[in-house]
């Protein structure tokens, strides 16, 4: 039994690297001044997609993500994962976005592809923690779905059995295809980079990324990888103005403070082990630990 797999990705801002220009006037997430990085668990994600198409041959896995023409970065990372297309969907439209106009944007993309038998995503991205895109685009598609999963179990007789990961323990669930499961940092790590796909797929460039390439560059793309990733706009997808980016969004940012912690009062101590067990002892009194 081969399998349509449909993984959804983000690129985010490598939350170790933030700094003063990180946001904009506006609330939004400055993306153009801070470092990108594949979304942690998305990777997860992408790891329990390659292993069901490694079980089930004839299977495909085509990634999707929303944001900046670069994002077209994690796509490639992907392929040379072992994934074996892409989609980014990119529109100045669609900026601007909160989870509700993130999921709405990212369910019409999906019913533009083919049939689908399961659709993986990472339970949360590092640049918001609301772990809700996923839920909301499986209700917004109609299909049950899984949170907090740790392995997927096996495929079969169209049904996904899925081992969960929960705060008091584990749990087995079985849900009917097609479905939609995010992925939690619990699970298995994704797999490394394989030496083979880098060499084919490196060239493998979305229609922006081939716009600036030489004569040189296209040449082997058309060769080797022709149209691996591919780019959709708002148009495209068919999605409703008045949903999406700014207009679809009825989360707004407020204010946003920039937190500094100072040092007010520092205590120096030399090798002795009873100003160390007083010092110890202070911090649990005024409970800094303990």
């Amino acid at each position: 039994m081969s399998l349509n797999i449909i993984v959804l990705a983000k690129q985010v801002p490598d939350t170790r690297n933030v700094g003063k220009d990180a946001m904009k006037e506006d609330g939004t997430i400055n993306r153009a001044a801070l470092p990108a990085i594949f979304n942690p668990e998305d990777l997860n994600a992408l790891e329990q997609a390659l292993r069901l198409k490694d079980a089930h041959p004839g299977s495909t896995v085509t990634m999707l993500t929303m944001g900046l023409p670069r994002a077209s970065e994690i796509i490639r990372e992907a392929i040379y994962r072992g994934a074996d297309r892409g989609v980014v969907l990119t529109d100045r439209a669609l900026g601007g976005a909160d989870t509700l106009a993130t999921s709405y944007s990212l369910a019409q993309a999906i019913k533009k592809m083919p049939a689908y038998d399961i659709i993986l995503g990472g339970r949360q991205a590092i640049d918001g923690d609301t772990a809700q895109v996923g839920p909301q685009i499986a209700e917004k598609l109609g299909v049950p779905q899984v949170t907090y999963a740790e392995e997927i179990v096996e495929i079969k007789d169209g049904s996904v059995v899925v081992r969960r990961r929960l705060e008091n323990g584990v749990e087995t669930v079985k849900a009917p295809l097609p479905c939609l499961v995010t992925v939690g940092g619990s699970a298995d790590e994704c797999r490394p980079r394989n030496a083979g796909r880098i060499c084919k797929f490196k060239y493998a460039a979305s229609p922006t990324e081939y716009a600036a390439l030489d004569a040189e560059a296209q040449k082997r793309a058309d060769e080797r990888c022709p149209e691996t990733i591919v780019e959709w706009n708002a148009a495209f997808v068919e999605a409703d103005p008045e949903q999406i980016g700014f207009p679809g969004s009825p989360t707004k940012v407020k204010t946003v403070e920039s937190v500094v912690f100072t040092a007010k009062e520092n205590l120096q101590i030399g090798n002795d082990d009873e100003q160390l067990e007083k010092l110890i002892v202070d911090l649990i009194a005024n409970h800094t630990i303990g």
